[in-house]
């Protein structure tokens, strides 16, 4: 069969010869073969180029990827670094605020904050972009429990001094009045009888109205007159801390108000067991009376 030829007839113009030739059918086949042999060949060709070619941006693409992140990572290691140096500075200043206030140290051991645990993985058949950010997520891990330690111990600290704040508001350490002081604390000379007996408090004189103060933080516990230091406040500043002024002319607050210090809280006079306008000023801690003149500071 595939000796049989075909034969074939071409026709020209008008005045031109016919020509006939043939084919056999082996030749045909074998030339549709080495046809679609070619054709596919060339959609495999193609389409291998295009594949090759996509690969190489894919690949271009990554590479510029890759170089972007090793520049960031770069960029996050010098980040690392600036807040580790942060880190220090606020560890300085937290040894400087214990030792101002007498609180206990923390031991450098402590601060290291040892990780123990199972060995992590070691990477080695990986690039020099992928080590570096292994290296900087160890980096973060460690300043975040360092961040974390030092947050705690911060707040231990604040809560101390806020503490310590609270007792300095609530200490009588201001004068309450203008004046002249005319009589100190302890055993002097009584003005009406002239004998010698103890004085709770310190006198200080000046005219009638003049202001006067409360020392410290606090609630006033009684405002009404008592005996001989006449019209008086007294104020319970908490901590084993109370403070008495008397002989008011007037009374600017009630009982159970709370104070700050510097308030207004009466003015001067000469009411009750007086021989003229002044004010008594008392000190008392934990219930004891005490020389005013080592709670006035300015």
């Amino acid at each position: 069969m595939l000796g049989k030829k075909l034969s074939f007839l071409l026709i020209g113009g008008s005045r031109d010869k016919m020509r006939q030739f043939s084919l056999s059918y082996g030749f045909i086949l074998i030339s549709a073969a080495i046809i679609a042999f070619l054709f596919v060949a060339d959609i495999f060709l193609t389409a291998s180029y295009m594949k090759s070619q996509s690969a190489s941006a894919e690949l271009k693409r990554l590479r510029e990827e890759n170089k972007l992140l090793a520049e960031k990572y770069e960029e996050l290691q010098g980040k690392v670094s600036e807040i580790a140096g942060i880190y220090d500075e606020l560890v300085e200043k937290e040894v400087v605020i214990r030792n101002i206030f007498n609180l206990p140290e923390i031991s450098s051991d402590e601060r290291q904050l040892g990780v123990g645990g199972p060995a992590q993985k070691i990477y080695t058949n990986v690039s020099e972009t992928i080590r570096k950010a292994y290296s900087a997520k160890s980096d973060i891990d460690a300043l975040l429990r360092l961040a974390r330690f030092e947050k705690e111990k911060y707040e231990e600290v604040y809560d101390v001094l806020a503490e310590k704040k609270s007792i300095l508001d609530h200490t009588p350490s201001i004068l309450p009045s203008r004046g002249y002081r005319t009589r100190g604390f302890g055993m002097k000379y009584d003005p009406f009888t002239g004998y010698k007996q103890f004085h709770s408090g310190i006198d200080i004189a000046n005219k009638t109205g003049t202001p006067v103060y409360a020392t410290a933080d606090g609630v006033v516990k009684f405002a009404g007159r008592s005996g001989g230091l006449g019209k008086l406040i007294t104020i319970n500043h908490g901590y084993g801390y109370r403070s008495r002024y008397g002989h008011l002319s007037k009374i600017k607050v009630q009982r159970g108000q709370k104070v700050r210090r510097g308030d207004l809280i009466g003015l001067m006079g000469s009411t009750g067991y007086s021989t003229g306008p002044h004010l008594h000023y008392e000190v008392v801690k934990n219930g004891k009376s005490v020389n005013p003149l080592e709670y006035i500071l300015n």
